[in-house]
């Protein structure tokens, strides 16, 4: 299945020769007619690359042609940025002139002539090897095809969210009052254990979630806790992850004894519900061992369980029966189909679709997220051939055979764009269960190459958030949530799993005691997090040694690591071994210098250094990875001033710091011209961000956080500005700063600032762009000004913890927008908007989802 990410990768590569900016680079050092000739073989291959991945699981030759093409494909994509990467350094020594005498030597290969004879022999190289791969394709009988392969049409109608966002839970009425009497049943026990059994996809999550939100189960426990287990059942992340439920404090520093004490004193005399989502393993030792200081609670406590095996429900349960949850009726299933495959407008779906709909149904079986997923897969396209098309696939036929739904989950897959086909296989590098942050994945996905685009004037961070969305309307995600301009959002652990097996040649999980990885592995993320049961740990993974890594592109990490794992050896062994990286994520380390040699990495894209507390310089020659988009440094409380000429990094898109220097002006940081985010954490000392010169004109985002001295900010130059974020931050308010206060903003944060009144002043209210407004922790805060009523695209105000707001806003009923709001231990405001009673809510009632002091007393979805 790995292969059919190979379209992806010929289309990438046609999509890079095809670029303006490689186009340029072609030009510099002439190798048009080398490249013009790649091209040309590359395609013809691509020509067949859809037929040949179709067939490739009935013939074993072929699979064989594909990883050999594949490799080759990736050697291709190497040479073309290396040709990109040259003319990016060319361009800054033009602008800026050389760097001294080491950097003198890392050019010398930019000598156009020993430039353009090393690139035109490893083009020819390449070209050879496709030319045979080429030829060698005509033994397998492939056919021609198109992308659309006269199948896939998208809808020109609009895809809406209306029914996206919501739990979708049908037929499911009676399972919930089940559950719900046996949860209030009165119960001597210490612990009641319910299990939820069901096989994958058939909703035993959704089940346990309404259940869970439900008023009277709220009423009859006050302490609810939702734990995601891990797979192998690993008890101290099972009882940190309790905990972190509990109390919000995320503990895995502690030992296991430390933090069985600390759940112990958490649920000590308390009536809980438990939630143990998703379990896995039947280690009855494990789980005998968790249930010993769960019964710590008060008596009447309840644990649900979710779990796809039966002895599983056997090992954990003390109730008298298991709820087995059983499929949907074809009733039920086609009313949840019609949620998804057709627009809520339409008042009659046409009645051929229908019918080709109900004979789809019925091969779904019943289960929830085949008749989702499916059902999303349909709804792009309208045309009878294409419905009848997905009805008749054989992949149904392994549902029958070995109740199996992988492969038909997989058609959502299949009719995925190619671009997008590399962008949900990344989905593997992090662990199954994540919460997912869209800044995060973006990042990761630009720095892989995967965005691009036609579309002029379109940053890569909103069309990464555009991709996004495509796997939320194909329901490849859930539980998403929107705010403040970040989506975060879950996958289902089924559909981890197809990511997983898509990404299977391309990616490897490892663990700091990995010895070796299977050659032609691209990426690894660590699923270790400590050096507690690792023997002789040297302070480098043994695999990160071998010849096998050192076509890595990402090396990534599923969760925080503990102080200790990633050492300086760690760090000096990936810099040095793996040249072709394009994402290094090193936060956490433990080491106070990068090395020099840094600079080789010259395809590096995204560099995360942060929360390094013992980091304390940077190499000067950094400023030489022109190809880098982001580089995150905050955390690093040790870290002395920044290295100097940053404004030879070109490229740079995001940039957050913590130093401890007076001024960024020496770095150069005001001359990034492409920067989208500035972040600033921790930097006591600063005083001055910019003075004189500054181009950061096409700054989209900036957060100040915890820097100690008055700052001056240079808004009149931040013409971009769109998303401003301000925490315990005193600011220079001169009139000049003042009147050029950024008025396109849509997003507004303040918090911890003494300052808030004045800064609101500063905002006029003829500036109707807002669509997102907090205040956090200000006491301060008196009075929402007046003109926020004006700002008729808000969707999102959070107020928090602002004890002296005494009303709520004046016009309020205006913001049709307003999708909601927060307010949270907020003083006399609080009171005035308590549901029904407060003398605000009926100013208030309308927004579709109301938060109060914690508890949401009005959640509609979209």
């Amino acid at each position: 299945m790995a292969e059919s990410l190979l379209f992806g990768i010929a289309q990438g590569v046609l999509g890079k020769i095809a670029s303006p900016a490689f186009q340029k680079a072609v030009e510099i050092y002439s190798v048009t007619d080398q490249i013009h000739e790649l091209e040309n073989t590359v395609a013809a291959i691509t020509a067949v690359l859809l037929d040949a991945e179709e067939q490739q699981a009935k013939n074993h030759s072929l699979r064989l042609w594909l990883r050999r093409l594949r490799d080759v494909l990736y050697d291709a994509e190497d040479v073309l940025d290396e040709v990109e990467c040259e003319a990016l350094r060319k361009q800054v020594i033009s602008r800026y002139g050389g760097v001294k005498e080491k950097v003198h030597r890392f050019f010398s290969f930019s000598n156009p002539v020993i430039l353009r004879a090393k690139i035109s022999h490893k083009i020819k190289e390449i070209r050879e090897i496709l030319s045979k791969i080429s030829i060698e394709k005509n033994q397998f009988d492939l056919t021609l095809r198109s992308v659309d392969n006269g199948v896939v049409h998208t809808r020109s109608r609009e895809m809406t969210y209306s029914f996206i966002n919501k739990l979708d839970v049908v037929g499911r009425d009676v399972d919930k009052q089940k559950i719900i009497e046996i949860l209030m049943q009165p119960d001597d026990k210490n612990l009641s254990v319910i299990p939820i059994v069901g096989i994958g996809g058939l909703g035993k999550t959704a089940l346990a979630k309404l259940v869970y939100n439900d008023d009277s189960v709220k009423e009859q426990f006050k302490l609810q806790l939702w734990v995601c287990v891990p797979k192998d059942f690993d008890l101290k992340k099972t009882i940190d992850r309790i905990i972190k439920d509990a109390t919000g404090k995320c503990l895995s520093n502690l030992d296991i004894q430390q933090s069985q004490t600390f759940l112990r004193d958490t649920i000590k005399d308390k009536k809980f519900l438990l939630v143990l989502d998703d379990v896995w393993s039947n280690d009855r030792g494990r789980w005998e061992e968790l249930k010993a200081l769960l019964t710590q609670g008060a008596s009447g406590s309840k644990i649900i369980v979710t779990t796809r095996s039966s002895e599983v429900a056997s090992i954990m349960r003390t109730h008298p029966t298991t709820h087995n949850l059983k499929s949907l009726s074809h009733e039920d299933s086609m009313a949840l189909f019609k949620k998804w495959a057709f627009n809520e407008k339409e008042k009659q779906p046409h009645l051929d679709l229908l019918d080709i709909g109900n004979d789809i149904i019925r091969k779904c079986q019943g289960v929830p997220l085949l008749v989702k997923a499916v059902g999303s897969l349909l709804y792009t396209n309208d045309e009878q051939r294409y419905w009848a098309h997905i009805r008749d696939s054989e992949i149904w036929k392994l549902i029958e055979e070995k109740n199996d739904i992988l492969p038909v989950l997989k058609l959502s897959y299949d009719h995925l764009p190619s671009h997008l086909k590399r962008c949900f296989s990344t989905f593997s590098f992090f662990s199954r269960g994540s919460k997912f942050h869209s800044h995060m994945l973006i990042r990761l996905w630009m720095a892989l190459g995967f965005i691009s685009s036609t579309r002029e004037g379109l940053a890569w961070e909103d069309i990464g958030v555009d991709y996004i969305k495509v796997f939320w309307k194909r329901s490849l995600i859930q539980e998403v949530d929107e705010s403040e301009s970040i989506l975060t959002f879950k996958m289902h652990d089924l559909v981890h799993s197809l990511a997983t097996i898509v990404a299977q040649d391309d990616r490897s999980l490892v663990g700091l005691d990995t010895a070796e990885i299977v050659e032609g592995v691209r990426h690894v993320s660590f699923s270790s997090t400590s050096l507690e049961e690792i023997l002789n740990f040297d302070g480098v993974p043994p695999f990160l040694r071998k010849q096998t890594s050192k076509r890595l592109r990402s090396i990534c990490f599923q969760f925080d690591v503990d102080n200790g794992v990633i050492t300086g050896d760690f760090a000096r062994t990936c810099i040095s071994k793996c040249n072709r990286l394009r994402y290094l994520n090193l936060k956490n380390g433990n080491f106070e210098e990068l090395p020099s040699f840094i600079c080789n990495l010259k395809q590096l894209r995204s560099l995360i250094l942060s929360r390094n507390k013992r980091l304390k310089k940077l190499p000067n020659n950094i400023c030489e990875l022109q190809n880098l988009l982001v580089l995150y440094l905050h955390g690093c409380s040790e870290l002395g001033d920044l290295p100097r000429k940053m404004e030879r990094l070109i490229n740079l898109r995001e940039l957050y710091v913590t130093t401890k220097q007076k001024s960024l002006q020496e770095s150069g940081i005001q001359y990034l011209e492409n920067l989208q985010f500035l972040g600033l954490d921790g930097c006591q000392n600063l005083q001055v961000l910019f003075e004189g010169t500054c181009r950061l004109t096409r700054l989209r985002k900036l957060e100040i956080y915890d820097c100690g001295r008055q700052i001056s900010l240079p808004f009149a130059e931040l013409i971009a500005l769109e998303c401003f974020v301000i925490g315990d931050v005193k600011l220079m308010l001169n009139q000049e700063n003042k009147s050029n206060f950024p008025l396109n903003l849509r997003v507004l944060t303040i918090s911890k600032s003494e300052q808030v009144m004045e800064l609101l002043q500063c905002l006029d209210k003829s500036i109707c762009n807002l669509e997102s407004f907090s205040v956090y922790d200000c006491p301060g805060f008196t009075a929402i000004p007046e003109w926020l009523s004006h700002h008729t695209h808000l969707k999102l105000i959070r107020l928090v913890r602002c004890p002296n707001l005494s009303s709520m806003l004046q016009g309020i009923e205006s913001l049709t927008a307003l999708k909601e709001l927060c307010i949270e231990h907020c003083g006399e405001l609080s009171k005035r908007c308590r549901p029904t009673i407060g003398k605000d809510w009926p100013k208030i009632a309308h927004i579709p989802r109301i938060k109060h002091d914690l508890l949401k007393v009005q959640w509609m979805e979209d």
